[in-house]
């Protein structure tokens, strides 16, 4: 049988521009400044992309829900050269996170063949929900939330109150609080980083099993790409959390009753995936500077193969600007 000639993990590439995004957010960490930190993660990220050999569009872009600064859908990224390919981004998942130095706040790009991406359209919010690969054939999306955690235990061998649940803390998760308790299950809640959470819950030896609740349509299609990688499942369904958006969805066209899962979020099998710890996590770490530069920790994805890599950079700032636009080392401007 004839096998392909490996192709570039274009992975790798993804990894230099979460890196450089991490490394200068984590300069404003507990500064108060969410949008600064965005800012700076986003205008590192650009920057790196200029030296990527594809033909990139961004197709998901991040905010547009909180007025952020963005990389905007639409937007060309690359040298021009190499494969067309989709884009998503999220430059500092988790920016109150970041501003209130708060764990586990992470920069991630996902990145795919043209046209594979899915586009979530006005939709700003999804339910959303991620098990393990174990799991991926017991769940549904529609099923009350202790017939779900009854087959998810049963899938992973252990018993309902062996199971932790990842879940935003957000009062429009009041009930779904109320259901998961009821049923016996822990909660791990967090206020913010469902892109993270989803990491979490499909990936071995972590202390989340699932995902659920409603969470950021970006978010959606970003954490696809990771779920794709390691055979999890992440089911999905509109969410409007406002009259506005309802009706905007409405004027789209768009079926509101429709559960998307991981392979209609992401249809091709060559997805990438890179994230990058900002501030200090307990699934990757955070930037640590050390006077003449800094150390990160990556999280990079290959769909095609299943291959995932854990990589720790150690970055040296006088190096780093002599070839690159992005000042690293502004605390010796």
């Amino acid at each position: 049988m004839s096998k392909e000639t490996p192709t570039r993990n274009l992975a790798l590439d993804l990894a230099r521009v979460t890196e450089s995004a991490a490394l200068s957010a984590a300069r404003w960490l507990g500064k108060g400044d969410k949008e600064a930190g965005d800012g700076a993660a986003v205008d590192a990220m650009r920057i790196s992309f200029q030296s990527m050999e594809i033909r990139g569009t961004v197709v998901i872009g991040e905010g547009e829900k909180d007025e952020a600064p963005m990389l905007y859908n639409g937007e060309v990224v690359g040298t021009g050269n190499g494969p067309e390919m989709d884009i998503a981004v999220d430059p500092v998942e988790g920016t109150r996170l970041l501003a209130y130095g708060r764990p586990n706040a992470i920069a991630t790009v996902a990145m795919a063949p043209r046209g594979s991406m899915f586009d979530p359209k006005p939709a700003f919010y999804m339910a959303k929900l991620a098990v393990p690969e174990a799991a991926k054939n017991v769940v549904d999306m529609d099923a009350p939330v202790a017939d779900n955690l009854q087959k998810i235990a049963k899938a992973l061998g252990k018993d309902v109150e062996d199971l932790t649940i990842f879940v935003l803390e957000k009062k429009r998760h009041e009930q779904l609080i109320a259901d998961i308790r009821k049923a016996g299950a822990r909660i791990q809640l967090q206020t913010d980083g469902d892109v993270f959470g989803a990491l979490m819950a499909v990936n071995p030896g972590t202390d989340i099993d699932v995902l659920m609740g409603t969470g950021g349509s970006p978010e959606a299609v970003l954490a696809a790409a990771a779920v794709k990688t390691v055979g999890g499942e992440l089911l999905v369904k509109y969410d409007p959390q406002s009259e506005e958006e309802r009706k905007a969805l409405e004027a789209a066209g768009v079926d509101m009753n429709r559960v998307l899962g991981v392979n209609e979020l992401i249809t091709s099998e060559d997805v990438f995936f890179a994230a990058t710890g900002i501030s200090e996590g307990t699934f990757l770490r955070g930037v640590q500077f050390t006077g003449k530069g800094a150390v990160t920790h990556t999280m990079v994805m290959r769909g095609k193969t299943g291959t995932v890599r854990y990589v720790e950079s150690h970055h040296r700032f006088d190096k780093l600007m002599e070839i690159s636009a992005i000042n690293y080392d502004v605390e010796h401007e």
